[in-house]
């Protein structure tokens, strides 16, 4: 849930935003865009509107990226910035390969985070002889394993309790579009209707379009289709959906424009 108060880099967050912090059960859980200032402060580190899941007792800074925040203009800098993504351990990315070594694929994430490691290994039911050979260029979905403010993170394409893929894995064909952190969450939710107000995906899904698609919590999605046009329609109308924060009424719209672009 989303409270109507925007704060800056370098606010507090008003205590009345902030979860319960008398609960004894449950710690205060700190998201991005804020860190805590002792003894018992938030600051803001990005610009945005603090948001709160009460179930959690977590409280993170919700933004769109394109240097737009509850009405106000950012400079480029600061819209920057707010596109940071910072990994975390269990975040699902997706990931371009730039290069290889002996033992492992360097990956990009994003524009602002130093390359993450992906063993050769690090993929379902494979050895030596028949490790991937990814090239520069290909995409993969996988898991942050590992992360460090200190060292490269670290990201596996198996589930760690089971070694299955899962849907992990090289992404091939389909069109890879950039979309902010904040609408990545959101799709990325289980009920993108109800919690993330974004009804794109399931009323094509609902009106029978066939396509797949991947999100990746570091701002990326992945599109595949029967038609190059259909993907990129897709791909387009999630970015517009984002940058202009289409309301529900507005993307029933949208989603009448995406279905002329698919096949009969």
């Amino acid at each position: 849930m989303a409270s109507p108060h925007t704060v800056l880099p370098g606010q507090n967050v008003p205590a009345g935003l902030l979860p319960d912090l008398k609960r004894p059960s449950k710690t205060l859980a700190i998201g991005p865009g804020l860190k805590f200032a002792p003894p018992s402060a938030v600051n803001a580190t990005s610009a945005g509107i603090p948001s709160i899941d009460r179930r959690k007792n977590l409280v993170w800074i919700e933004n769109n990226g394109h240097g737009r925040v509850s009405g106000l203009e950012l400079s480029q800098s600061w819209s920057s910035l707010s596109q940071m993504y910072a990994p975390a351990v269990g975040d699902l990315v997706i990931a371009i390969v730039r290069h290889s070594s002996v033992d492992f694929f360097h990956c990009s994430l994003s524009s602002y985070t130093s390359l993450a490691i992906l063993g050769q290994l690090s993929f379902e039911g494979v050895n030596r002889r028949t490790r991937p050979m990814l090239q520069p260029g290909s995409v993969v979905y996988g898991r942050v394993c590992f992360a460090s403010t200190h060292m490269d993170p670290e990201i596996e394409c198996v589930h760690p309790s089971t070694g299955k893929a899962e849907g992990l894995g090289e992404l091939k064909g389909g069109m890879l579009f950039d979309i902010s952190l904040g609408m990545a969450r959101r799709l990325m939710m289980a009920n993108t209707r109800e919690d993330g107000g974004v009804i794109l995906l399931e009323e094509l899904g609902e009106k029978g379009a066939r396509f797949e698609i991947a999100v990746g919590r570091n701002g990326k999605v992945w599109i595949n289709s029967d038609s190059i046009r259909a993907t990129t329609a897709i791909g387009k109308a999630l970015q517009e959906i984002d940058y202009e924060g289409q309301s529900i009424a507005a993307q029933e719209k949208t989603v009448k424009k995406v279905l002329k672009c698919f096949p009969n």
